[in-house]
């Protein structure tokens, strides 16, 4: 019998006593205490163990009392674990601390009013997780400010240096000063900035970590995390005692997310040693530090997936809950040379972007370089290479597997082709139906150039795109043959109304940009020589139109022939 997987369990101590699969990690604990960094900034991409990390911190240090102040008995939760072996000079740590743990991962909503109302029931669920300090507080006005802190009925800038109050009733209680936790720190700064309250978002973050961390006498140490560095707004400002733990820094390296090892014996354990390089393919990839790192939430769900039937493919399963918000504004903001680009990382090649740490909201949409910044730090490039110049860092970027590959080949295309359809069409429609075809060309090369491709301009691309921007022409139904497998014509055109004319679509590939205009003049005596009008004349349509359209890259030939019918007329 297999022990069950993990899926979306994130709390240390329900993994540990519910007997779930449990890949050790704790040796982060040991690099704490040793590296002694009093702030310490973990950034990683959603869904590499953040937070499972921090609650296993937590759990580690906390000396956890009941609502009544009575000291828990202790958990046998590190039992085994790769800490425990590392000898008292680090065990003699464990449940020694008062500790503050706050998540904002659920500080994600539309409205500003929403999104404080969720901050202060976060702050204010520490408060009552340590609602047995308030009786011990000596002054009145302390016990007031904490019980209207603890109930959530202070005012929001009450709740500014709320963890700071905190810790310090906590230090006159405990003896001790206070490890403070912040998990996802950065989702209400991206939520805020998505939907236009990111200021007054910033302002208060800023004096929430102020407080707590740089001004803070209660503080031992406190450990943050979040997918991003946000710097330039001054959350940061002026705190010298920040370390910075990214994706480039070689300490913690392997810590968030599963190492080429430990697949491996995850793979063993559960009997499924052949689908190891499947599993390579799809969720390895990622470089963090010196480590070669695979997606732990794909893993464990593929996993799953194959327990319950052990032909399953991988599927992309990141792609469902990785916030694409970025990557969108990429592509709205996204110039001819972008889309160059963009293709050829999808055809597996390499791009060179400069790269920094330093990233902003505020400045995202300033520069195509800050959103490529935004795209590798939040987990959709691997670093390949890097050079320095002049003092920039220059890093060579790819795709690090299938799992993502498959967003920008979905979620990428879609997105570029909501931009087609939002497009004014009526001078291509009216084009169509004129014969224009100088106009009709013009119009689809202009659309080609808008949109990206990476199927090496496959006969299926060409055909979906033109299906697409021709499903729009009011008063008529486009029929894609292809789809049906008939064999027949690419697209037909058919009017509502028998008495107008229909159309007939043939298009080809050229092998190059001086075979545009054979091609097109090939696709025409196709359409004749097999008869394809005919299916719309024993559809009552007398007058048909035959256009052979022939495409090399971003580049097509239109060519048009009225048809006579097989009555002659």
């Amino acid at each position: 019998m297999y022990q069950p997987l993990p899926v979306g369990v994130d709390d240390f101590e329900k993994l540990v006593t519910t007997g779930y699969y449990f890949v050790d990690k704790t040796l982060l604990i040991k690099d704490l205490l040793d590296k002694k960094g009093e702030v310490n900034l973990f950034t990683r991409p959603r869904r590499f163990g953040k937070t499972l990390n921090v609650s296993m911190i937590r759990y580690f240090f906390e000396d956890r009392r009941d609502r009544e102040g009575n000291k828990v008995a202790d958990t046998p939760l590190f039992a085994g674990t790769n800490i425990l072996a590392c000898g008292t000079k680090y065990t003699q740590h464990m449940g020694a601390y008062p500790v503050i743990n706050l998540t904002l991962k659920s500080v994600k909503q539309r409205n500003i009013k929403t999104s404080f109302a969720m901050l202060k029931r976060g702050i204010s669920d520490e408060f009552r997780r340590h609602s047995f300090l308030l009786p011990t507080l000596a002054l009145k006005e302390d016990q007031e400010r904490f019980y209207s802190l603890m109930t959530e009925k202070a005012e929001l800038e009450s709740y500014c240096d709320a963890l700071k109050f905190l810790s310090g009733c906590m230090y006159y209680y405990y003896g001790k000063k206070t490890i403070i936790l912040i998990d996802e720190y950065d989702v209400p700064l991206e939520s805020a900035y998505f939907n236009g309250y990111y200021e007054e978002m910033v302002d208060f973050i800023r004096s929430l970590f102020e407080s707590a961390l740089k001004t803070n006498l209660y503080l031992e140490f406190a450990v943050i995390t979040g997918c991003l560095r946000i710097s330039k707004e001054s959350i940061f400002t002026g705190m010298n005692n920040l370390r910075i733990i990214s994706i480039l820094s070689k300490d913690y390296d392997e810590y968030f997310g599963f190492t080429e090892p430990e697949v491996q014996k995850l793979c063993e354990d559960y009997g499924i040693p052949e689908k190891y390089s499947a599993i390579k393919e799809w969720y390895d990839g990622y470089l963090f530090g010196n480590a070669h790192v695979y997606n732990p939430w794909s893993v464990i769900l593929y996993l799953c997936d194959l327990m319950a039937y052990r032909s399953e493919f991988p599927m992309p399963y990141w792609a469902n809950t990785s916030s694409n918000s970025v990557v969108r504004s990429m592509i709205d903001l996204a110039d001819q040379d972008t889309k160059d680009e963009m293709e050829r990382v999808i055809e597996g090649m390499a791009v060179e972007k400069p790269i920094h740490e330093d990233i902003t909201y505020g400045e995202m949409e300033k520069s195509i370089n800050n959103l490529w910044n935004f795209m590798f730090f939040t987990g959709y490039f691997r670093k390949e290479g890097e050079r320095m110049d002049a003092g920039q860092r220059y890093m060579t970027l790819t795709i690090p597997n299938e799992e993502v590959r498959y967003i920008f080949r979905n979620k990428v295309l879609e997105w570029f082709d909501e931009q087609i359809k939002a497009r004014d069409q009526s001078r291509l429609f009216t084009a169509f139906l004129e014969l224009n075809t100088e106009v009709v060309q013009e119009e689809i090369e202009e659309m080609l150039q808008t949109t990206i491709s990476f199927y090496d301009y496959y006969e299926s691309f060409y055909h979906g795109f033109l299906a697409g921007i021709l499903y729009g022409i009011d008063g008529y139904v486009v029929k894609s043959n292809r789809e049906g497998g008939t064999g027949r014509t690419d697209l037909f055109i058919r009017p509502v109304s028998r008495r107008k004319t229909a159309y007939v679509v043939e298009f080809k590939v050229a092998g190059s940009y001086q075979e545009l205009s054979e091609k097109a003049e090939d696709a025409l005596k196709q359409i004749a020589e097999r008869g394809y009008e005919k299916e719309l004349n024993d559809d009552g349509y007398e007058k048909t139109v035959s256009y052979g359209i022939a495409f090399f890259g971003k580049n097509c030939e239109v060519r048009v022939k009225p048809n006579i019918d097989t009555n002659g007329r």
